[in-house]
């Protein structure tokens, strides 16, 4: 009964490629009777060796596919990166190239230091030593 079950044990690891615990838990016993009389059988550290090898292979796989996929996230990042801009640029474009115009008091808002208020006659005034063009208002009436 011990042989057949050493030689069952001997036949599931080195023939079945099972794993220690997966030896175990079939067959109901501990797995350190199980390692122990893998252990003692000669081809060991040859089937050792092998299972270490394709491990090996299989992180390998593993790794590349990982890598694989974060540069495929990172290029579809970067595509979506890259069509946010482009939109934003075009809704710019469109925006800058609409035909507008500056209303006398925006002009004073944007160009607050070229004005100053003259309160008796309730209006901002060009300060006339800044030199004005002719499209430039001379004064603004105050908007209430």
């Amino acid at each position: 009964m011990e042989l057949n079950k050493k030689s069952l044990i001997n036949y599931l690891y080195y023939e079945e490629h099972l794993k220690v615990k997966e030896i175990a838990k079939r067959e109901n016993i501990d797995s350190s009777y199980v390692s122990k009389i893998i252990k003692n059988d000669d081809r060991y550290l040859i089937e050792k060796q092998n299972r270490k090898s394709i491990s090996n292979k299989i992180h390998i796989e593993k790794t590349k596919k990982s890598v694989k996929k974060n540069r495929e996230k990172i290029r579809f990042n970067n595509n979506v990166d890259d069509l946010i801009l482009k939109n934003l640029h075009n809704q710019d474009s469109m925006e800058l190239s609409k035909s507008s115009y500056l209303t006398n008091e925006n002009y004073r808002k944007w160009n607050y230091s070229a004005y100053k208020y003259n309160p008796s006659k309730k209006r901002y005034e060009f300060r006339e030593e800044l030199g004005r063009s002719y499209d430039v208002p001379k004064y603004i009436k105050e908007r209430n």
